[in-house]
């Protein structure tokens, strides 16, 4: 049989590397997208996988990433939108441009890339969407405006998705972790400290893990164990939904 396609957005640290590895052990051809082409080459190499710049702040690498896999293997078979990033503001403090680059990045470039890789799919009768979207799409915090609109858009079009694509054979669900142990989250403990006015060495307990179940970070292995299942012929049934792994801070 041929081997399944994956394109992982974000696929050179955290969450999306977790998941390239696991897509190579399963036999899968894994495409990791990303900003930095030197980590990503270097990344890609190990793994003995594709490595594709692309900005997704804007809409032709998208389209790009897209027509450079398909030109390669002929197919898109899984899409991993993982890319993402945090600025942390109020309302009134947020740059405007900051707004449009995160919404671009995380609601934006995961739709277009969906729609770019939705004929191929179509065609085999069979896809696999996964998006990466959080538990701040479920349950708003302060001073992550664009953040949370974005996460929280992701799981309107994941749902959207599935209802088009059931009929296809392209499943679409979505991610909603806590925070996982990644450099995107030990980045933004400075901020975190200086908006709420406590030590950094105080954040991951007062901030990070203060309601949540289980004290202490999400594994980016965690949530690529569930990617692998939900990409899976296990999961053949199992669409448009919005798949906590948020170490029961919404039990609450």
């Amino acid at each position: 049989m041929t081997k399944k396609v994956a394109i992982i957005t974000g696929g050179t640290g955290g969450i999306g590397l977790a998941t390239a590895q696991k897509f190579v052990e399963e036999g899968i051809e894994v495409v990791l997208a990303d900003l930095d082409e030197e980590i990503g080459h270097r990344e890609a190499d190990r793994l003995g996988v594709n490595f594709v710049q692309a900005d997704l702040a804007a809409r032709e690498p998208c389209r790009r990433l897209v027509d450079t896999t398909l030109e390669r293997f002929g197919k898109v078979d899984i899409l991993v939108n993982n890319a993402g990033f945090q600025h942390m503001a109020s309302i009134e403090d947020f740059p405007e441009d900051k707004w449009d680059e995160m919404l671009m990045v995380m609601l934006t470039a995961p739709f277009l890339l969906t729609k770019y890789v939705w004929p191929s799919m179509k065609k085999s009768g069979w896809g696999r969407i996964v998006n990466i979207a959080s538990i701040q799409g479920l349950v708003a915090s302060p001073f992550k405006s664009a953040y949370v609109t974005a996460k929280t858009g992701l799981l309107g079009l994941t749902r959207t998705t599935a209802l088009e694509g059931g009929a296809h054979g392209i499943s679409a669900n979505a991610l909603c972790p806590a925070y996982v142990d990644t450099p995107l989250i030990t980045g933004q403990m400075a901020d975190q400290a200086t908006l709420h006015g406590i030590p950094v060495e105080e954040v991951p307990e007062k901030i990070f893990l203060q309601s949540t179940a289980i004290k202490r970070m999400v594994r980016p292995e965690e949530v690529a164990d569930l990617i692998i299942y939900l990409c899976s012929e296990k999961a053949g049934a199992i669409t448009g939904a919005s798949w906590t792994i948020d170490l029961g801070f919404t039990a609450q």
